[in-house]
């Protein structure tokens, strides 16, 4: 009997710009992703993931102390707290991205994951944090994540979470299938000219790299009135043989969902055996810093 389970990403639209109080932005997020979580639940979602920092705007497009506002305590800040009722009442696992407070003047970009049942299992810290012109002035807003690469053992599925600028880097991934995940969830905030050349191939090539399944969130539109560029949104599920099996629009508010077949997991592993031919023997120079590797060929 086939091992199936129905998963789901949100990608929405900003609803309030930065000219309103930070109260009524969150509250506007919210309320809006309350509904698409319900659109979610009549179609019987199992496992669904939101987006990059979802309640509020891609603040990190300036640098500005008022935004340190938006944090929120994890598990015990009210959005998490939200969410575990909700997820409770749909019998639905929910990965909620937040700006998370650890300490004043400690944040994070975090992600927590709540079980079918409401059970808070814990968090992934957004670990590689960018400082990229123009508009993506992350690192006066996030120290690097500290959790290691979890892997949650849900109701439904075995999760693992990357986000945004994670995806760049194949290290953790690897670690999260080595872990044992079977779908990894990468909630993201990126924009057209920049990295949507790479939004179709380096996703991909991790499912395939490690056998797995991979949902990938972009939120949309053009968020002023910073206008770094637009979030083309595109969000998809890729199953572990590379292959987008359901993908979003470019520029609407929308709840992406398939069903993912997760017998295929053993069976593209039994065909590519790359965990079995590993040579951790010889990665030294993966933790090694820049122009310290060794071993060069002579």
């Amino acid at each position: 009997m086939s091992r199936s389970v129905r998963c789901g990403l949100i990608q929405a639209h900003n609803s309030l710009g930065p000219d309103h109080g930070l109260t009524q932005i969150k509250k506007a997020m919210i309320d809006k992703h309350l509904k698409l979580i319900e659109q979610a639940a009549k179609q019987q979602v199992e496992v669904l993931c939101l987006q990059e920092l979802f309640y509020g705007p891609y603040f990190c497009a300036e640098q500005d102390q008022k935004w340190y506002e938006m944090t929120e305590r994890v598990p015990d800040g009210p959005t998490t707290k939200l969410m575990q009722k909700v997820a409770a009442k749909h019998k639905m696992v929910i990965v909620v991205p937040v700006y998370e407070e650890e300490m004043t003047g400690l944040y994070f970009n975090t992600a927590a994951v709540i079980d079918a049942d409401g059970q808070y299992l814990g968090k992934y810290r957004k670990h590689h944090i960018p400082q990229v012109a123009p508009g993506f002035w992350e690192k006066f807003y996030f120290t690097p994540g500290d959790t290691g690469y979890p892997v949650f053992q849900t109701r439904y599925a075995k999760v693992g979470v990357y986000i945004c600028y994670d995806r760049h880097f194949p290290e953790g991934a690897r670690i999260l299938g080595l872990n044992g995940a079977e779908v990894v969830f990468n909630p993201s905030a990126t924009v057209a000219g920049l990295s949507e050349y790479l939004w179709e191939l380096e996703q991909p090539a991790h499912a395939v790299a490690n056998g797995y399944f991979v949902g990938a969130i972009n939120r949309v539109g053009v968020e002023k009135p910073w206008a770094i560029g637009e979030f083309y949104g595109k969000s998809y599920f890729c199953n572990p043989r590379g292959k987008i099996i359901a993908q979003a629009s470019r520029d609407k508010d929308e709840v992406v969902v398939a069903d993912l077949n997760f017998d295929m997991i053993a069976e593209v592993r039994k065909t590519w055996q790359f965990f079995r031919d590993r040579r951790p023997d010889s990665y030294e120079p993966l933790v090694a810093q820049a122009g310290k590797t060794t071993g060069a060929g002579k």
